[in-house]
């Protein structure tokens, strides 16, 4: 069975993309995996070194019902493909607003592709949008990053609560699959103490912590993964851990 999980917080900056690309980059390792960047900067889609030009995109299988096998390409990486965004995506709010079963758009699309891939990976706007909304309808789990900084709670309470709502409305299967913290840096006592917050406040916590690394933060500059450019580093290690928990969490 297709496992999918939307990796989601309505803040930027808080390393969901470098979340998604790098946990997927370590789990296509064992099984075919499927990125899908929902994110009209397309941050993901240009981080794995993916020009798009005038390649179909995730935004041509919402709006205009493309299957996506027609949009899906392969990365460098063996075994995992990206269903790629496009700046066109900025629109599709407004577009899928008087459309039927709008809110089902990405979770139909994907029922296309069968049990083509093991895992399915949505890298989720930073806005609870319609096209949030349709990652949460589309998932089986919810990951949520969170930075270990000033501010890291704001907002997440909200989120999950849309979380909630999207379980009641749209989505019963829909789970809470756990929060991820991301930029930790051991020097800073702000650090733990935002860590140790997010613990108390959401006890489905990831024990895994992303270090603040600037290999991580150079990777992307390279169109790569933390796997392909320092897989030595304490963030590709850290990745790693990671992605061996969210497995745990993704196969019960």
């Amino acid at each position: 069975m297709v496992k999918i999980a939307a990796i989601a917080n309505q803040k930027g900056g808080v390393g969901k993309t470098t979340t998604a690309i790098n946990v997927c980059a370590y789990i296509a390792q064992q099984f075919p995996t499927l990125l899908a960047d929902m994110d009209s900067q397309a941050n993901a889609t240009a981080s794995l070194g993916v020009e798009m030009g005038e390649r179909p995109s995730v935004h041509d299988v919402l709006v205009r019902g493309l299957n996506p096998s027609r949009a899906i390409l392969q990365t460098r990486i063996p075994g995992l493909d990206l269903l790629p965004a496009s700046p066109t995506l900025v629109a599709a709010d407004l577009e899928l607003a008087s459309m039927m079963g709008r809110e089902y758009k990405l979770k139909r699309a994907f029922q296309e592709l069968g049990n083509k891939y093991r895992y399915v990976f949505i890298d989720c706007p930073p806005a609870l949008s319609l096209l949030t909304l349709n990652a949460f309808a589309a998932a089986h789990t919810v990951l949520v990053t969170v930075q270990c900084e000033y501010l890291a709670l704001e907002g997440l309470s909200e989120l999950l609560t849309t979380i909630e709502l999207a379980r009641a409305n749209l989505n019963p299967q829909l789970e809470l699959g756990g929060v991820i913290m991301t930029m930790y840096d051991r020097r800073v006592s702000l650090s733990e103490q935002m860590l140790n917050e997010v613990r108390n406040q959401v006890p489905c916590t990831f024990q895994t912590i992303i270090p603040r690394n600037i290999r991580a933060a150079e990777a992307p500059l390279h169109g790569k993964s933390i796997v392909e450019y320092a897989p030595n580093s304490a963030a590709a290690q850290a990745y790693k851990a990671l992605a061996e928990e969210i497995l745990a969490t993704l196969s019960h």
